[in-house]
């Protein structure tokens, strides 16, 4: 397995940056999250963090070195994921629970497979074209069947992680990935300020570790003073034996049982984590250290 992949989280306009995101992989497999914690609720960046750590460190434990059900571990991790969260505000005696929306994304084989839960958002660009993308948990995205209905807020999340009600999520059929198809995880400070023609049109034309830095910056300019936090991972898909693709990451070169990460195993400064899963996250740090060792082991 083959992949480009660029990351960017910036505050923008905002006093703190909520949003969370990264990614880890196997031999054969890859999980991608992202995760935006929500404003006007308390503490939108630890549900952000215990979202991505509680569904890595889940996954560390499926991929042996893949994922045998793809679409039936993206909803459990997810429906894990907002129970650590209550758990956390059940704890601290939270009047108000965290919240966060999620976007997570499989990709292992040749194809991929993703979930969503609220307004974070899922693009997939193959030859200059939208192929897909996810349709937010929002009135604005909701079908309107109800047209005598009230007014509402079109912006209003219909759903997200650490509601105080079961979240809605939605997983993908796979997508059989070809050579050179992009896919980007974003919140909506990206798309929020920027079409998706924009969008679709410089993911197209520049590698990924291009794309994704302008496009944050253009998120960045369009927002202005006011800017949200702008977070996106862009990755290209990649076929080993392509002329010329020689700057990705390859999995080939992993030993088994070695599972690789950006999302770090502790939660942020300031006690954050104390609460999150008793024994998952310690299992997973002896867990790495262990494949680690065998893999050193075999090569001395």
């Amino acid at each position: 397995m083959k992949f480009s992949v660029f990351q960017v989280s910036r505050k923008g306009g905002r006093l703190k940056n909520e949003d969370r995101m990264g990614y880890c992989y196997t031999r054969e497999s890859g999980l991608f999250v992202l995760a935006d914690g929500m404003g006007g609720h308390p503490e939108g960046e630890v549900a952000a963090q215990m979202a991505l750590q509680t569904i890595a460190a889940l996954y560390q434990r499926e991929a042996r070195p893949v994922v045998k059900d793809v679409r039936a571990f993206l909803t459990s991790s997810a429906l894990s994921a907002h129970q650590q969260i209550m758990r956390y505000a059940g704890n601290k005696a939270m009047l108000d629970t965290p919240r966060t929306t999620l976007v997570a994304a499989v990709l292992q084989g040749t194809t991929a497979t993703w979930l969503h839960c609220g307004d974070s958002r899922l693009y997939v660009v193959r030859d200059g074209q939208l192929l897909t993308r996810t349709r937010d948990h929002s009135h604005a995205e909701r079908p309107r069947l109800d047209q005598g209905a009230e007014p509402v807020n079109r912006n209003l999340l219909l759903t997200c992680l650490g509601s105080p009600t079961t979240p809605t999520l939605d997983v993908s059929a796979p997508l059989t990935l070809l050579q050179g198809d992009r896919i980007m995880l974003c919140s909506d400070g990206v798309w929020g300020v920027l079409d998706d023609d924009h969008i679709v049109r410089t993911l197209s034309n520049r590698p990924v570790s291009d794309a994704a830095p302008e496009l944050a910056e253009s998120a960045l300019r369009s927002g202005g003073s006011h800017s949200d936090n702008v977070t996106l991972i862009a990755l290209e898909w990649e076929t080993p034996d392509a002329p010329g693709k020689d700057r990705g990451v390859s999995t080939e070169t992993i030993s088994e049982g070695v599972f690789a990460s950006t999302i770090q195993a502790g939660m942020p400064s300031d006690n954050e984590g104390d609460d999150l899963d008793e024994d998952a996250i310690e299992r997973s740090i002896a867990e790495i250290n262990e494949a680690i060792r065998r893999s050193a082991a075999r090569k001395s």
